[in-house]
């Protein structure tokens, strides 16, 4: 199944404003993930089961190395008005305080500036978003750490660690293939074990 998207059209303005208003306050189909994505709304359905697969096995490994005061959420929506997006990333490293002090406008998200890490899968109907939309935003952001995990990549399942991020790019500081050992360095320092990691 793909993805959908929603046009907006604003009545003056930038529109952002009423771009998240309605992104918050429409009834979008129950289970599926919603985000603006360069200013249009993408409705996408639930993930399959192999991208689930590898969510969870990265959570797993990265709770052995987190402090006991950062936690990982899948269902946390970031903004980044600059790039006119709303994104939920698949996995969200941040600080527990976060969530109480962000000082978001809203219940529903916070910036995307406050994380550590995000970490994204890419599904067939979301991969160039995660790999072109998505990895921009996080830049733009100052997000240290960008985590792609790409098993629809050309040549072979990737997974690539973007950080440095500076004038809305990031720096690749890493990338290696499924079944190798690939290192995510400090505040982390985790050997992250991919070769349970499914392929398509």
């Amino acid at each position: 199944m793909s993805a959908l998207t929603v046009q907006h059209e604003s009545r003056g303005g930038d529109g952002w404003e009423d771009l998240v208003r309605l992104w918050e306050e429409s009834d979008w189909p129950e289970g599926c993930k919603v985000e603006i994505i360069e200013g249009i709304i993408t409705v996408a359905p639930t993930p399959a089961n192999m991208h689930n697969l590898i969510t969870a096995k990265v959570q797993r490994q990265l709770y052995t190395v987190l402090p006991d005061d950062w936690d990982i959420h899948q269902t946390q929506s970031v903004v980044v008005p600059s790039r006119r997006g709303l994104f939920i990333p698949d996995l969200l490293v941040l600080p527990s305080a976060v969530l109480s002090e962000s000082g978001s406008d809203s219940e529903h998200y916070v910036p995307a500036a406050v994380a550590e890490l995000v970490v994204e899968v890419t599904s067939p109907s979301n991969a160039s978003h995660d790999r072109i939309a998505k990895a921009a935003g996080y830049a733009q952001a100052g997000v240290p750490f960008y985590l792609l995990i790409d098993a629809f990549a050309t040549g072979g399942p990737t997974v690539t660690l973007y950080g440095e991020p500076g004038g809305g790019v990031y720096r690749l500081l890493r990338a290696g293939k499924f079944g190798e050992t690939f290192h995510l360095p400090e505040p982390f320092d985790l050997k992250l074990d991919t070769s349970a990691f499914p392929t398509p």
